[in-house]
């Protein structure tokens, strides 16, 4: 059993920064791509930014040049630095992972974190 845990969530002024981290925790495991995604009232959850385990970036276009995903495999944990937040941004974020455990490729989700961008 693999738990992600996330943390760093709040609420911030429009143009403010938030920090999300997302540890992974249990045993006799290994994760692949890592990844956030964020899910809106009313509305999908959306991916928000991905990276492989060889550290390959990818974005939603809503987020380039603002958003930066990166990961510490030694540590099992994956970050979302959020720079120039907008009110858009507004949602609870979750991590999610490629988790492989006795040869099987699961996929994991964190209970999320809400981010709040608000004057």
């Amino acid at each position: 059993q693999v738990q992600l845990v996330e943390s760093g969530g709040g609420l911030v002024q429009p143009g403010g920064s938030l920090r999300l981290s997302c540890a992974a925790s249990g045993s006799g495991f290994s994760i692949n791509a890592m990844g956030w995604f964020r899910q809106a009232p009313g509305n999908e959850r959306d991916l928000v930014a991905h990276i492989t385990r060889g550290g390959s970036t990818d974005y939603a276009d809503s987020v380039k040049g603002r958003f930066t995903i990166s990961r510490d495999n030694a540590k099992n944990t994956v970050y979302l630095q959020m720079n120039s937040l907008k009110p858009e941004d507004t949602a609870v974020y979750y991590c999610r992972a490629n988790v492989i455990i006795r040869g099987y490729d699961l996929v994991s989700w964190g209970q999320g974190t809400q981010v709040t961008v608000s004057s």
